[in-house]
């Protein structure tokens, strides 16, 4: 999430605003941080490895949020990449998607019924291609597509 100058593009909130939910898979940074995100609407988080005491306290490190019908996993580190996807679907029995941070590497995979999601960063990419975030679509069935942002 932003810090110093940086801020989330208004395409970016404009998503946010339309979601029925914003899953956010850890380092939101601060409180006052999710504080702000949660004005846009309902927001399910986790913990990361950057996030301020305050929100380490408050957040899990792993949790399952219902959306709709579906069930999605949501973790911050998810381990190494070797044996990442095996790992997750372990953490996470049952769930459709499994939302997963800490790389900044966007990815949506297909893995049996399962999708396995990494939104990359709306802010901050590092090591990302681009900025990005994911979207997840809930309807009769679930998909995943990571979306590029300026």
């Amino acid at each position: 999430m932003p810090r110093g100058s940086r801020r989330l593009s208004d395409g970016c909130v404009e998503l946010l605003r339309r979601a029925d939910v914003i899953l956010h898979a850890g380092d939101v940074s601060r409180l006052s941080v999710l504080e702000d995100l949660r004005t846009l609407g309902r927001v399910e988080a986790v913990h990361g490895n950057a996030d301020e005491p305050a929100l380490q306290a408050l957040l899990p490190e792993r949790l399952v949020v219902e959306v709709e019908a579906a069930r999605v996993g949501l973790v911050h580190d998810a381990g190494p990449r070797a044996g990442r996807h095996e790992r997750l679907l372990d953490w996470f029995p049952g769930c459709a998607a499994i939302v997963y941070g800490h790389t900044h590497l966007p990815e949506a995979t297909r893995v049996g019924e399962m999708w396995i999601v990494n939104p990359g960063s709306p802010t901050e990419r590092r090591r990302g291609p681009f900025r990005s975030l994911a979207l997840i679509q809930v309807n009769e069935s679930v998909s995943a597509e990571i979306v590029r942002l300026p």
